[in-house]
């Protein structure tokens, strides 16, 4: 039996394509490298490449599912996405972020690891975390 594989990709639905593309563009530091009606026609997608080989997407349906405004983790779903880094790295993710103008927790430490809790245009949990030191 072959190991569990990893993540190859991320796809979230936002509500407002462009602002979301402009958003995490700027999170990225990154242009897309996909941006496109899918071939069924039924959502469009765009997509940004991360260090590591995860692709992370934004997408956009022709049709809308529930009534909700925007995410909720407390919801059955996903609750949020958290990005890999090292725990020097969350000093500097903290002034990435702070230049950008996204609020965000400040670093917070617990036993299982450290991370930078933040959201998204659509309220959406996003993260980066360090594993603890071991």
């Amino acid at each position: 039996m072959p190991a569990f594989p990893a993540l190859t990709h991320v796809a979230i639905t936002v509500s407002d394509l462009a602002a979301s593309t402009a958003w995490y563009q700027t999170l990225f530091d990154a242009k897309p490298v996909l941006d496109e009606d899918e071939e069924s026609g039924n959502f469009h997608h765009t997509v940004f490449a991360l260090a590591g080989g995860t692709l992370f997407g934004l997408h956009t349906h022709s049709s809308s599912g529930s009534d909700a405004d925007s995410f909720d983790e407390r919801n059955v779903g996903l609750d949020h996405v958290a990005f890999a880094c090292t725990r020097p790295e969350l000093e500097e993710w903290v002034a990435r972020l702070d230049k950008a103008g996204i609020a965000h927790s400040g670093i917070k430490h617990a036993h299982y690891g450290s991370g930078i809790s933040f959201r998204d245009p659509d309220n959406i949990a996003l993260e980066f975390f360090a594993p603890p030191a071991g």
